[in-house]
């Protein structure tokens, strides 16, 4: 069997195709013994191995042999059920990880967004548990800002003289500010600032569009609106609360194939990114 590239195995009713080299990633694993005939409980029944266990976690394994990864669904809970199949096959780095599921579990992020609309400019400032995430926002937001002439805040397209972009405040890794509007600057002249939100090529002037705009990048990136408050009734500071569940960073298992080491396992954090 050793020789055989292909292994098929039936776990409880479900049927799994992979290589042996895959099942072979942990030498020291049942899995490992399985594919070199060291296992007499794995039988082979028409060609397959029969595994009288859960076939639905053992989906969650093969996971892990194929990446080296961690990496559950938000919606994950059987982590203990995990742990003892992880166990059962003599998977202990994996079994290990799985027992400090604090570090798998997805957590709950907050953004806050607070908007001050005074005069002819409105202010944005963007504060995030994650700095992750505000990172990536500081990177799709451009303020660009340009002298113009008879224009207010009313004006739907800057003119065609040419904009100039900003960088944006970061107070701290977690706060993004900036604003958007007109504002005097001698004579008839005004100093415009728009704002663009990436994927969205449009640049706004107008500080309401903005706000929109930004909610609607918030949303389809799975925050969702919990409240809506003032916070500074004088100053008409408005601040607007989202929430999402955020997946945990993946955690990978570093394997070490040294002569006389039969797969050494030590864990690292490694950032995974969701697909989209």
């Amino acid at each position: 069997m050793s020789s055989r590239e292909v292994v098929v195995l039936s776990v409880g009713g479900v049927r799994f195709v992979t290589r042996a080299s895959t099942l072979q990633q942990f030498p020291e694993s049942r899995l490992a013994r399985m594919v070199n005939d060291d296992d007499q409980e794995f039988k082979l029944v028409n060609g397959e191995f029969f595994v009288d266990r859960d076939g639905a976690l053992f989906a969650y394994i093969m996971d892990f042999l194929r990446t080296l990864q961690v990496s559950l669904p938000t919606d994950f809970s059987d982590y203990q059920r995990l742990q003892r199949e992880a166990e059962f096959y003599g998977l202990y780095p994996l079994a290990d990880l799985l027992s400090q599921e604090h570090l798998l579990k997805p957590r709950l992020e907050i953004l806050e967004v607070r908007f001050s609309l005074q005069e002819m400019q409105a202010f944005f400032r963007i504060f995030g548990s994650c700095s992750t995430t505000i990172e990536a926002l500081a990177e799709q937001i451009t303020v660009f800002t340009g002298q113009q002439s008879g224009q207010g805040w009313n004006s739907p397209f800057p003119s065609q003289k040419p904009l100039t972009p900003l960088p944006l405040d970061r107070p701290s890794h977690h706060d993004v500010v900036f604003l958007c509007g007109t504002e005097y600057s001698a004579g008839d002249q005004f100093v415009a600032r728009y704002v663009s939100i990436k994927p969205d090529n449009r640049k706004l002037i107008n500080g309401t569009n903005v706000l929109g705009l930004l909610f609607d990048t918030l949303l389809k990136d799975g925050f969702r609106l919990i409240s809506a408050r003032t916070v500074a009734s004088e100053e008409k500071v408005e601040c607007y609360t989202f929430e999402r569940m955020k997946r945990a960073a993946g955690l990978a298992i570093m394997v070490n194939q040294t002569p006389g080491s039969s797969g050494v396992a030590q864990a690292r954090r490694s950032q995974v990114r969701k697909g989209k």
